[in-house]
C-alpha cells in the first residue's frame, strides 16, 4: 500500500466528514421553510451573463462559463482573485511569483504562464468591466463590492483575442445607480487580521449617479527574515489600500457615460519561501550552476522564515491606478454602440533570494512597471432572429523590468572573487529589459435562430501584434534590440439546441491565439534573446445545461483541445551566468477533459453547490532542437483533478432573526512546477475548507458573521522550481484564520 496516498485519502475524508457534521448540526435548528424562496427554473434562467459581450441567459450561452455572484463572494470569504480559483473546475490560480505577492498566475485547462517579466504575456486574460489587464503583476485583485466574476474556459479568440488561449476572467463591478446603498464592514481575526471596507452607491439626480468604495486590509506574517537586523516586513505579511470611484451621466434615455478611476497600494512581506537540497549537477565543476557551499545546516529551522542577508528582499510593493470611460449609445431599436477608452499604470518592487540562506549565492532584487492604453469601439445589433457583436480594438503597452545589484555565484559575487580566489569575474550584476507592444484587432460575432429551438453562431477576428524590445545583460557585448510581428485570424462556430424538456445542449469549435514574444532571462548571451513563435489552439467542445430535476441544476462540458507551437518556459541553471529562463515552442500539446457544475436545492433552506473537473494534458510532440521539455510531460501548474463543494443553510429564529450557515471545501490534485515531469518539482495535492455563520436581527440593518478560512491549516506548495543543486519552493500564505465580520447598512 502507498502509505502517503492512503494518509492523504484519510485526511480528505476526515475533513469532509467534519464539514458535513458541522452542517448537520446547523440543520438541527428549527427552520421556517416558507421564508426563503425556492430556486426554480425561472430563477436559474434569470442568471444573466455578459461574457460574450451581450446580455444572455447563462443556461443558453453556448460556452463553458462559471458565474460567481456577489452572494457567493461574501458568504464564502472570497476576497481576491486567488480565492476565485477554489470554486471553478479546471481553474488553478497561484501566487507563484515569490518575488511579489501581487502576482497571480492564472491557469485554465493547463494554459497559463508563471512569469511576470515584461517580455512575457499571460495565457488567460483578466478583464475589469471590459478593460484588459495585460500584466500578471497586480492581477491578484481585491474584490470588494463586485457584482460578479465570470470565468470562461477554453480559447476565446473571437471576442477577446490575443492571450486568452486558456480562457478569460471578467470582473464586473457594481455600476453607479444600480442600487441606493451605503454600507461599511469591519473584520477582525486571528493572525492580526484587520480589514475595513466602505461602499456608497446612489442616484444624485435623474441624470447623475455615483459609486465609491474603499478598502484596507492587513494581516501579520508567518515568518521573519532572521538574518536582517531590522527587517521592513514579516514574511507573509499583508498590507493593502484600494479604492474605486465611478460616476454615471445619463445624458438621455439612449445615451450614458460612465467614468471610473481605481487605485491600489500594496506593501506586503515576501511570500514564504524555502529550499530542499537535491543532488549536485557536478560538484567538481563550479561553472555548471552548483553551489558547493550550500547545505541544509544553513537553512532556517522554521521553513516560513527567510535566511537572506540582503535588506529589501523580505518585502514587496505593488501599486497602480487605472481610469476608463465607457459610453453606451442605443442608436435605435436594432443597433447599440459602446466605446471604451482606458489607461492603466502599474509598478512593483520585490525580488528573491533563490538560495534562501545568508550566503550570497543567488539574489535577484527586481523592479518593474508598465503603462497601458486601450480603445475599443463596438457596434451591436439585435433583430428578430439574429444578433451580432462587432468591434475594433487597439492596445499599447510600454513596460520595463530591472534587476540589480544581483549575485549569481560564481559569475557575480559581492567581493568579485570565486571561492578559489580567482578575481577574473566581475562584481555585482545588473540587467534590464524594455518592451513596447502595439496591437490592433477587428472582430465580428453573430448568433442566428434557425428555429424556435436551434440557434447557430460564429465569429471571426483578425489580430496584429508588434513587439519591440531591448535588453542588456552582463553576457551581452552591447545592448541588443529586437522586434517581431505576430498576426492571426481566429474563429469560432457553435450550435445550441433546446430540448423538449427545456434543457440546452451545445457544440462549439474555437480557435485561439497567444502572441509570441522574447525570453525573460537570457543570461547565456545575446544569442538567447530571440523571439519565440505564437501559439494557436483548436478547441472542440460539447455541453449540456439545464434543470434536470425541480431542485437540481446541472452544467457539463466535454472538450478536446489541440495546441500548435505551445510556448513553454523552463529554467536551466547551467545555460549561462545567471538563472536562465528559456521559452521554446514545444511542437504540439493536447488537453481533454470534463467539467461538471451542479446546484442542488435539498430543501427550501438548504443548498449545495458542487464542481468537478478532470483534465488530461500532455506534450504530444516536440520539434527538433527543442530541449528542456519532455515528451508526455504535463504543462506546469495543471492539476488533473479539481473539486469544490459549498453548502448553505438558512434558519429563521422565533425572534424573527435569521442565521445563515455556509461551508466550503476545495481540492486540487498534485501537479508539476515545470513542464518537465521532474520528481523534485512535483507539487502535492491540497484541500482547503472554510465556513461562515451570519446572524441578522429582525428588521435590523446590521449583521455579524463568524468566519473560518483554511480551518485545518493546510500548508502547501504554490510552486517548485529545480535550480542548481536545490529546489526553490514557494509556500502557501493563506493559513488558518478565524474571526468576526460586522456589516452595517445605512438608509439613504
Amino acid at each position: 500500500m502507498n502509505l502517503s496516498k492512503h494518509t492523504t485519502a484519510v485526511s480528505i475524508s476526515t475533513k469532509v466528514s467534519l464539514l458535513a457534521l458541522a452542517m448537520s448540526s446547523a440543520m438541527g435548528v428549527q427552520a421556517a421553510p416558507e421564508e426563503k424562496p425556492t430556486a426554480t427554473k425561472n430563477d436559474v434562467e434569470r442568471i444573466m451573463v455578459t461574457a460574450r459581450k451581450r446580455s444572455e441567459s447563462l443556461q443558453e450561452t453556448p460556452t463553458a462559463i462559471t458565474v460567481i455572484d456577489s452572494g457567493l463572494l461574501d458568504d464564502n470569504n472570497v476576497s481576491n482573485l486567488d480565492d476565485v480559483g477554489k470554486y471553478v473546475p479546471n481553474l488553478n490560480i497561484s501566487r507563484f511569483g515569490a518575488g511579489n505577492t501581487a502576482h497571480a498566475s492564472v491557469f485554465i485547462r493547463g494554459i497559463g504562464l508563471q512569469d511576470h517579466i515584461i517580455t512575457t504575456d499571460p495565457g488567460v486574460g483578466v478583464y475589469v468591466d471590459g478593460v484588459y489587464l495585460g500584466r500578471q503583476m497586480g492581477a491578484n485583485l481585491s474584490l470588494p463590492n463586485i457584482a460578479s466574476v465570470e470565468v470562461l474556459r477554453g480559447p476565446q479568440g473571437t471576442l477577446y483575442g490575443r492571450n486568452t488561449l486558456g480562457g478569460a476572467i471578467n470582473v464586473i463591478t457594481k455600476q453607479p445607480g444600480d442600487e441606493n446603498v451605503f454600507n461599511i464592514s469591519a473584520k477582525a481575526g486571528s493572525r492580526g487580521r484587520v480589514e475595513t471596507t466602505a461602499y456608497y452607491n446612489n442616484e444624485l439626480t435623474d441624470a447623475w449617479s455615483v459609486s465609491a468604495s474603499g478598502a484596507y486590509k492587513k494581516r501579520d506574517g508567518v515568518g521573519t527574515a532572521i538574518n536582517l537586523d531590522n527587517p521592513e516586513r514579516e514574511i507573509g505579511e499583508e498590507n493593502e489600500f484600494s479604492g474605486r470611484i465611478a460616476t454615471k451621466f445619463q445624458a438621455s434615455e439612449d445615451l450614458s457615460f460612465v467614468f471610473a478611476v481605481d487605485t491600489v497600494d500594496n506593501k506586503s512581506g515576501q511570500s514564504p519561501y524555502t529550499i530542499e537540497m537535491t543532488d549536485a549537477l557536478d560538484a567538481n565543476d563550479p561553472f555548471n550552476g552548483d553551489f558547493p557551499l550550500l547545505n541544509e545546516s544553513l537553512l532556517p529551522t522554521n521553513p516560513d522564515d527567510l535566511g537572506t542577508a540582503v535588506a529589501g528582499l523580505e518585502s514587496t510593493e505593488a501599486s497602480g491606478w487605472g481610469a476608463a470611460l465607457t459610453t453606451n449609445w442605443s442608436i435605435n431599436e436594432q443597433y447599440d454602440a459602446k466605446f471604451i477608452i482606458s489607461k492603466r499604470h502599474s509598478d512593483y518592487e520585490g525580488g528573491l533570494d533563490d538560495d534562501g540562506t545568508v550566503l550570497h549565492l543567488s539574489e535577484f532584487p527586481e523592479v518593474g512597471g508598465a503603462d497601458q492604453e486601450s480603445v475599443e469601439l463596438q457596434l451591436n445589433g439585435t433583430f428578430d432572429n439574429m444578433d451580432f457583436v462587432s468591434g475594433l480594438y487597439y492596445f499599447t503597452e510600454d513596460g520595463y523590468t530591472k534587476s540589480g545589484p544581483w549575485t549569481f555565484s560564481p559569475w557575480n559575487t559581492p567581493n568579485g572573487k570565486l571561492t578559489n580566489g580567482d578575481d577574473s569575474f566581475g562584481d555585482y550584476g545588473y540587467f534590464d529589459l524594455n518592451q513596447v507592444t502595439t496591437s490592433y484587432a477587428a472582430y465580428f460575432n453573430m448568433s442566428y435562430s434557425l428555429t424556435e429551438r436551434l440557434d447557430i453562431g460564429g465569429g471571426l477576428r483578425y489580430s496584429s501584434d508588434e513587439k519591440k524590445a531591448n535588453a542588456m545583460f552582463p553576457s551581452f557585448a552591447e545592448r541588443k534590440f529586437v522586434e517581431a510581428d505576430f498576426s492571426e485570424v481566429t474563429w469560432d462556430v457553435n450550435a445550441a439546441y433546446r430540448l423538449d424538456s427545456g434543457h440546452n445542449v451545445y457544440a462549439t469549435i474555437q480557435k485561439g491565439y497567444q502572441t509570441g514574444g522574447f525570453p525573460p532571462r537570457p543570461f547565456g548571451g545575446a544569442a538567447q534573446f530571440v523571439a519565440f513563435d505564437e501559439t494557436t489552439a483548436i478547441n472542440y467542445e460539447v455541453g449540456f445545461k439545464g434543470q434536470v430535476l425541480d431542485n437540481l441544476t446541472l452544467m457539463t462540458a466535454v472538450f478536446y483541445t489541440k495546441y500548435s507551437d505551445l510556448a513553454l518556459p523552463y529554467s536551466d541553471p547551467t545555460a549561462g551566468g545567471g538563472f536562465v529562463t528559456i521559452i521554446e515552442n514545444a511542437g504540439e500539446s493536447e488537453a481533454k477533459g470534463i467539467e461538471i457544475e451542479a446546484t442542488l436545492n435539498v430543501t427550501d433552506d438548504f443548498d449545495i453547490r458542487a464542481a468537478f473537473g478532470y483534465l488530461d494534458a500532455e506534450i504530444s510532440q516536440i520539434d527538433d532542437g527543442v530541449t528542456g521539455i519532455e515528451l508526455g510531460a504535463t504543462p506546469a501548474l495543471t492539476p488533473k483533478y479539481t473539486a469544490t463543494l459549498a453548502a448553505s443553510y438558512y434558519v429563521e429564529l422565533d425572534s424573527g432573526a435569521s442565521l445563515a450557515f455556509n461551508a466550503d471545501y476545495s481540492y486540487r490534485s498534485s501537479m508539476q512546477g515545470q513542464s518537465s515531469n521532474n520528481p523534485t518539482e512535483e507539487i502535492s495535492s491540497r484541500d482547503l475548507a472554510g465556513f461562515n455563520v451570519k446572524y441578522q436581527p429582525a428588521d435590523a440593518l446590521w449583521s455579524l458573521s463568524l468566519y473560518g478560512e483554511n480551518v485545518f491549516n493546510e500548508v502547501y506548495d504554490q510552486g517548485r522550481l529545480q535550480q542548481a543543486g536545490f529546489v526553490g519552493i514557494v509556500r502557501s500564505n493563506d493559513r488558518s484564520e478565524f474571526g468576526l465580520r460586522y456589516t452595517h447598512d445605512f438608509e439613504l
